[in-house]
């Protein structure tokens, strides 16, 4: 006898209006989650353009890799610290950055 597969139907992230909570503490929860979505948001988009800036530094053979390097590390500590991302996943992303840049920083050496 075979079943068939489970089909589930897809997640609204965003409810739309129309489908407002009636409970006076829900609907404050619903804004308070909709305020750290965004700002959460933003300091992943942040995350990601400081990484950006590092890589393209060394690619460059730039002066201010380290710096920028700094500010990458800092951002993604800074973010592990608030609970925007997972610490583990910060050392992770920390760990590749580092390792890239040191490859690419190698590579050109007296740029």
């Amino acid at each position: 006898m075979r079943l068939a597969p489970i089909v589930r139907a897809p997640v609204a992230k965003h409810l739309p209006e129309d489908n407002m909570a009636n409970i006076k503490s829900q609907i404050k929860r619903n804004r308070q989650n909709e305020r750290r979505h965004e700002r959460n948001k933003a300091v992943r988009s942040e995350l990601k353009t400081r990484t950006k800036n590092a890589i393209r530094a060394a690619e460059s053979g730039a002066d201010d890799v380290g710096e920028r390097l700094r500010e990458a590390v800092k951002r993604l500590d800074k973010a592990a610290a608030k609970g925007i991302i997972h610490p583990n996943q910060a050392a992770r992303r920390k760990s590749r950055l580092v390792r890239q840049i040191s490859g690419l920083v190698s590579e050109h050496p007296g740029e």
